[in-house]
């Protein structure tokens, strides 16, 4: 796997992104930047990533407004924060019904909104293992979701989906190399050293393509498929605000205004 990082002719952006692969050798990617994402090219195939150290970066998830709506999306997201806050990344994540409710566990700002879903059944959130994304004070990560239950873990907060895209180093079993359904995809890893990935792709992808990325050139041992086809990303560095149906839950990076 080759992968280049673009900058589309935004030259502030210095980010600093060059990763070389080769059968034998991984180089971790390098973030020196001045915003949360960058565009990728990895093996022909266009990506846009993010990358947040929650030890210095604040994420937080976002579903429903004051009067208990959904708020649908990144704009209404927006619309919560305070005077000295800004969004500065955005993200749909996680499944959710046609109400636009969680269809697993979802927690924000400490309470339990959603419980947990365990059941077997049908698509992509019942292909187990699934898993969760949390965050809990300064730090977040990727679990899948019998261990995050079993660990009774206090966090701030939490969302469910699935499936798992890399467990324990190793890309779901469930994932076949040979797959041909593609879409556009996103989901979230965990980095090795602690930081968080969120990753979009900017065209469909497969399954296995969408894992392998995250795996293989990000190094992350856990990672959590988020949604496909209805995917979309905020990325105000990059220009970026992504026209969608009304959204469930999303995650977002806030800031505090200088």
């Amino acid at each position: 796997m080759r992968v280049v990082f673009s900058f589309g002719g935004r030259a502030a952006r210095v980010l600093g992104l060059a990763v070389a692969l080769a059968a034998s050798a991984l180089v971790a990617p390098a973030f020196a930047r001045t915003g949360p994402c960058a565009d990728v090219s990895a093996d022909g195939r266009s990506y846009t990533i993010c990358l947040f150290d929650p030890t210095k970066e604040e994420l937080r998830l976002f579903w429903r407004g004051p009067g208990h709506e959904p708020l649908g999306s990144f704009e209404a997201a927006a619309a919560t924060l305070g005077l000295d806050e800004e969004l500065v990344f955005a993200m749909n994540a996680g499944m959710y019904d046609g109400k636009q409710a969680p269809i697993g566990l979802y927690i924000e700002k400490g309470v339990e909104l959603k419980r947990a879903n365990t059941r077997a059944g049908a698509g992509n959130f019942h292909l187990k293992p699934n898993g969760v994304f949390f965050v809990a004070g300064a730090e977040a990560g990727v679990m899948e979701t019998l261990q995050f239950l079993s660990l009774r873990k206090r966090v701030d907060y939490a969302t469910q989906s699935g499936p798992m895209l890399v467990v324990n180093g190793e890309i779901h079993p469930r994932i076949s190399a040979d797959g041909v359904s593609a879409k556009i995809r996103n989901g979230v890893g965990h980095g090795r050293d602690g930081r968080v990935f969120f990753v979009i792709s900017d065209e469909p992808v497969t399954f296995n393509q969408f894992a392998s990325l995250i795996k293989d050139a990000l190094n992350c041992d856990n990672a959590l498929y988020l949604d496909g086809s209805i995917s979309a990303l905020y990325a105000p560095n990059l220009g970026r605000d992504d026209l969608t149906r009304p959204m469930g839950p999303m995650v977002g990076a806030v800031e505090r205004k200088r």
